[in-house]
């Protein structure tokens, strides 16, 4: 017997809002149960707040379930209107069909990457599009087999409508309709693999509930609901939006070093929920690292934790050996392994300077007129006293010798030196 997912989801704050508790732990009591979550195709890569409903799934397969995942080919037409101001553009063919590969491709890694500890998957993971069962079917054949089972008064009611038809700019028909493609996508899943319970976030339950209903009335079966809680600060911003953007899981939209940045940079009001609701730690570790926490919030091991399996879960091995690797340079380890994309990433927020590649022939370029020019020192005699006192470094390399000169042979990823005056102030000396 599976152990108790709703217990287990619980005990980390992963639960919203549900259908009837009791019927939900009695059909899950059963091994091999298939639970199933939407994923909506609005980009070709998912972001931070898709880590959530991926999370769920994996605890659905660890407790001896079988995760459903759907990526919504054909609802991805429409796009879903909840938690939504203004009506989303449309997507061509062509880009649905990009955005249904890269985030088909990131649900299938992270669903089948092993946990912490090494275990791998426990249960068949299913990935499906809702595109294979709608496509062909025509709008007549749909309105009469499907739309005549839904009250218009039941989807009026719902919140997601309500507050859209309160707006200006209303709900189009096309959004309207999206509710009604969500909830064919649960009784044909609870045809097709006896899927019985839909996951989802909070903003979800009026689109989930709606299929719980229509099994209702075409089939006369019993579905159920799981929503979670959206992954949000503690200010109740959305979690994985930075001043740059967006964090992505895609590593070319956003690197593995600024995705385990972003979580090491975590407020502590935020830590201790992450590493309950996005990780596989045990209890007993989380409550420990919140405890040191408590005590040297300095520390920042619970960021430390958190970035360390996000990073992984995410990216893999490698792309965790690579963020810290990126990290350690920052604090003054070596920098030559690393190409001109990571050191554009490391150093995003040090000043630079751009000289000619020129500047660098014969003799090469004096190190004090680098460092007074990216202003690492105010004067050629200033960056002169930093390096006879021990203070200067080159590509995090102490010198020595003031009258050093830069050469070719100093350039990292092919167009850059760092330049370092004492523990921490960096420069960037740009050559093209």
């Amino acid at each position: 017997m599976p152990h108790d997912l709703l217990a287990d989801l619980t005990s980390r704050g992963l639960i919203h809002q549900s259908t009837d508790p009791g019927a939900l732990r009695e059909w899950m009591a059963t091994p091999g149960r298939r639970i199933y979550c939407g994923f909506d195709p609005t980009s070709d890569s998912l972001h931070v707040g898709s880590l959530l409903p991926l999370v769920l799934l994996r605890r659905v397969a660890r407790s001896g379930h079988e995760p459903v995942a759907l990526l919504g080919g054909a609802t991805g037409m429409i796009g879903d209107p909840s938690g939504r101001s203004e009506e989303r553009n449309l997507l061509s063919p062509e880009q649905l069909a990009a955005n249904i590969a890269g985030i088909g491709a990131q649900v299938h890694r992270v669903l089948a990457a092993p946990a912490a500890d090494g275990r791998p998957p426990a249960g068949r993971v299913h990935v499906v599009d809702n595109a294979d069962w709608m496509r062909g079917v025509g709008y007549l054949a749909f309105l009469r087999d499907v739309g005549k089972h839904v009250p218009l008064s039941q989807m009026l009611a719902k919140d997601s409508v309500q507050s859209r038809l309160e707006r200006d700019g209303g709900l189009s028909y096309t959004e309207f309709s999206y509710m009604l493609l969500q909830a064919w996508d649960f009784v044909h899943l609870s045809d097709a693999l006896d899927c019985r319970v839909q996951f989802g976030g909070s903003d979800q339950w009026g689109n989930i509930t709606a299929g719980i209903e229509l099994g209702r009335r075409l089939r006369s079966r019993e579905l159920h609901a799981v929503t979670c809680p959206l992954l949000v600060k503690a200010d109740g911003t959305k979690m994985g939006k930075t001043a740059a953007g967006a964090i992505w899981l895609d590593p070319r939209r956003t690197s593995p070093y600024r995705f385990y940045q972003y979580w090491i940079n975590l407020d502590d009001a935020d830590a201790g929920r992450c590493l309950l609701r996005l990780t596989e730690l045990p209890l007993e570790e989380i409550h420990a690292l919140d405890e040191k926490r408590a005590a040297n919030p300095a520390a920042r091991d619970s960021q430390g934790r958190l970035a360390e399996e996000l990073t992984r879960l995410v990216h893999g091995d490698d792309g965790l050996a690579a963020a810290r690797q990126a990290t350690a340079v920052f604090f003054g380890a070596e920098v030559a392994s690393l190409d001109a994309t990571a050191l554009a990433e490391v150093f995003a927020d040090v000043a630079s300077h751009d000289f000619p590649r020129t500047a660098l022939d014969g003799d090469g370029l004096p190190l004090v007129e680098a460092f007074e020019r990216t202003k690492l020192a105010p004067s050629r005699s200033a960056a002169r006293r930093t390096i006879e006192q021990g203070g200067g470094y080159v590509n995090n390399r102490r010198v020595a010798d003031a009258a050093q000169r830069l050469t070719p042979a100093d350039l990292v990823g092919g167009s850059t030196i760092v330049l370092r005056s004492g523990k921490k102030s960096y420069a960037l000396a740009r050559f093209a």
